[in-house]
């Protein structure tokens, strides 16, 4: 069947054209709409007759798998070398700002005390063990060793650097063995915790007396108290070792005894600085942990390691 619609194609727009020029029998207003309509038709048919652009096809959805993969964006901080240079023809991106780092208490546990829970055996061990290869107890050993040397040349130990040495396994062999009968063995067997554990919410007289019953009375595993057998017992046999390797000790019963007195006596003196040095810690803002370790570690030694 025929197309009756005019053929608008390029060729028939431009003899239109020539024919509205041509004309001059209407008016100069109707020559004008009728070249202007004529014009605009044939724009139309022309843009019409031209193929169809592909069309782009839409962007897929992103599933919930590849935004988990993606990986997180860069982070700087304000102390980062200098930022990257901005892409050519557009503004620099922003830098998602990273994420501070949490401040970590390291003098927490020193503040606070040990948590209250039962210690295995196993861990009892690992505690004494800690105790005795602890840098601060090294210090200490190594420090009241040369004083001790350095202000008796005619100790039992001798002078120099022999005396020192012999001074230094001396002090190890006792810690070693307090440690071990203290912290360790006795504990395990009587289930008794081998810390001490403040009242930093008493008041101070309160907080004296605790610190003093300590030494006799203290807490077992499970919380309630108990004989305190570390020390009590603890005492008696690492003096009764001590007999057998410290030079120059005297070892009749009268002399025993009067080193047993003298350790329980100044074993109240650790609890005190474990009580309120803390305190002072707190109050002044400096880390007082050398000067804890170093105060506990001559208390004990001098009340256990006494000739």
């Amino acid at each position: 069947m025929p197309n009756d619609s005019p053929d608008l194609s390029g060729n028939e727009c431009g003899r239109r054209r020539r024919q509205c020029a041509r004309s001059a029998s209407g008016p100069a207003l109707a020559l004008m709409l009728l070249f202007a309509g004529a014009t605009l038709s044939c724009a139309g048919q022309a843009e019409s007759s031209k193929p169809d652009a592909p069309v782009p096809e839409a962007p897929q959805p992103q599933t919930q798998a590849e935004k988990s993969t993606k990986p997180a964006p860069p982070c700087r901080t304000a102390k980062s070398a200098k930022p990257a240079e901005p892409p050519s023809g557009g503004t620099q991106p922003a830098v998602e700002p990273c994420k501070p780092i949490p401040v970590i208490n390291w003098f927490a546990r020193f503040l606070n005390g040990p948590e209250v829970r039962a210690l295995t055996p196993a861990e009892k061990a690992r505690l004494a063990v800690r105790n005795v290869v602890d840098p601060f107890n090294a210090l200490t050993i190594l420090g009241t060793s040369a004083i001790a040397v350095g202000a008796d040349s005619h100790s039992p130990y001798g002078p120099g650097m022999t005396g020192f040495g012999k001074n230094v396994g001396v002090s190890y062999s006792q810690d070693v063995t307090g440690e071990f009968f203290g912290t360790f063995l006795i504990p395990s067997i009587v289930h008794q915790d081998p810390h001490y554990h403040r009242l930093p919410n008493a008041s101070v007289g309160r907080r004296i007396f605790h610190a003093i019953t300590q030494v006799e009375w203290t807490q077992s595993d499970n919380g309630k108290g108990m004989v305190n057998y570390a020390n009590l017992v603890g005492f008696a046999v690492d003096d009764a070792i001590g007999n057998l390797y410290v030079p120059g000790r005297e070892t009749h019963f009268s002399a025993d005894a009067s080193r047993y007195g003298i350790g329980l006596a100044t074993a109240p003196i650790d609890n005190f600085v474990t009580e309120f040095l803390p305190d002072v810690a707190r109050h002044i803002h400096i880390r007082v942990v050398l000067i804890q370790r170093i105060i506990n570690q001559v208390a004990k030694t001098d009340g256990a390691g006494g000739t």
